[in-house]
């Protein structure tokens, strides 16, 4: 079978991780960008096209199927082929979405951009962490998960600014031109410094049987590992999807506040990463890191479905709500990598984060249904429950990883 182990030597240079970390930092707040490459020109398309509300959530439901499906099978191609490979197909995937487009004419086009802007998002996390995996020391692993989730934070910060800015200068087809740009300038960077996110493999046997590649599968651990980030991502939908409606529903916001408040659950869910990785660097059992972090922002979010805080205060706890999130997320990415398998890195970060996809697709339909029933409070409650049951999957993570059933025999 693939082998994705390479033994580092004692003392690693400061500079060779940071250049390493910053490389593939660069590479996921790519990803993140890519999520709202639609959904930021939705009204526009509303405008041009006369689509509905439910046609334009068919579009980010086609996106993350793809990127769901893709990205658990991408986990074996990265193990087979190498990350490096992968990742400069996925940013000339992004550059080919993003000049289609500035093209597009109809429902029917938009459809073709976001299953390929989907297939362009499946081969990050895989190819991330391998990367961080073999390429980082491992004191260092820990801030490396923590520069991985802040990048991906800054990343969706940014999308708003780009696109949103350059089509006010401009037009948004312009605006889409400009990124195809934008990600050929970051895959040009990415290939001057190809070097450093080489990884390596083994030579596949052919006496080896197909059906052990997939032997990771037949662990719990790994599909509790998965169930984990669908659940916690769903509690993550909720808020990027209705947190600006459900502040103007319930306390009379105005759209300028609510907005804001979101920018400040994503920054302070950026702050929480940099203090969670200096944790994750220092602390054992990432488990229980997880299962703190998510239980504090579960209560926080129950809190803010009562209503009791009046407008402000709950646009405070709703912010300190993405600092406890974000503060489990370098530790979350630890859990991960505790309970992978020797070899198998590439297929089981490619199978768990494809609950991420799962979890984005599946959450606005459900919520959705809260919403439109005017159930404001109650779908922060239920967002606060599903990341409360997360908790539950991080415990069980802990427990099978304390028993050593992540090892492939």
């Amino acid at each position: 079978m693939t082998s994705t182990t390479v033994h580092l030597p004692a003392a690693v240079p400061l500079r060779q991780d940071a250049t390493i970390i910053g490389l593939v930092g660069l590479a996921h707040a790519s990803s993140h960008f890519a999520h709202l490459l639609l959904p930021l020109m939705f009204p526009v398309f509303m405008t041009e096209f006369g689509l509905s509300y439910s046609q334009l959530g068919l579009l980010m439901s086609v996106f993350f199927v793809v990127s769901g499906l893709g990205q658990a099978s991408a986990g074996f191609a990265v193990d087979r082929l190498g990350a490096r490979p992968l990742l400069f197909a996925a940013l000339g995937i992004f550059v080919l979405a993003c000049v289609l487009a500035s093209r597009v004419s109809g429902y029917e086009s938009l459809l073709w951009v976001a299953a390929l802007a989907g297939l362009g998002n499946a081969t990050f996390h895989p190819v991330d962490f391998t990367i961080l995996n073999q390429r980082v020391s491992g004191p260092r692993l820990g801030h490396a998960f923590s520069v991985h989730g802040l990048t991906g934070n800054l990343g969706w910060a940014a999308a708003p600014v780009f696109l949103v800015g350059l089509s006010s200068l401009t037009d948004w087809r312009s605006a889409y031109l400009a990124a195809a740009a934008l990600y050929g300038v970051i895959l040009l960077a990415l290939l001057l410094q190809r070097d450093k996110l080489s990884t390596q493999v083994v030579a596949r046997s052919s006496d080896v049987p197909v059906e052990h590649d997939l032997a990771f599968m037949k662990l719990p651990v790994v599909w509790w590992c998965f169930g984990f980030f669908l659940l916690s991502t769903m509690t993550l939908a909720v808020v990027q999807s209705f947190s600006v409606s459900i502040l103007k529903a319930m306390h009379g916001v105005s759209f300028e506040a609510a907005t804001l408040t979101l920018t400040a659950y994503m920054l302070c869910g950026a702050l929480g990463m940099l203090v969670g990785g200096l944790i994750a660097a220092r602390t054992r059992n990432s488990e229980r890191v997880v299962a703190r972090a998510m239980g504090v922002a579960a209560l926080l979010l129950a809190l803010c479905g009562t209503g009791l805080f009046g407008a402000v205060g709950t646009m405070v706890v709703l912010a300190g709500t993405g600092f406890a999130v974000g503060i489990g997320g370098p530790s979350r990415d630890m859990m991960i990598r505790q309970a992978t398998p020797k070899g198998a890195t590439g297929r089981v970060y490619g199978l768990v984060y494809s609950g991420l996809d799962v979890g984005f697709a599946i959450s606005p339909l459900l919520f959705g249904l809260f919403m439109d029933r005017g159930w404001y409070g109650a779908t922060l409650f239920g967002a606060a429950l599903v990341l409360l049951l997360s908790v539950g999957a991080a415990l069980a993570v802990e427990q099978r990883v304390g028993r050593g059933s992540a090892a492939i025999g």
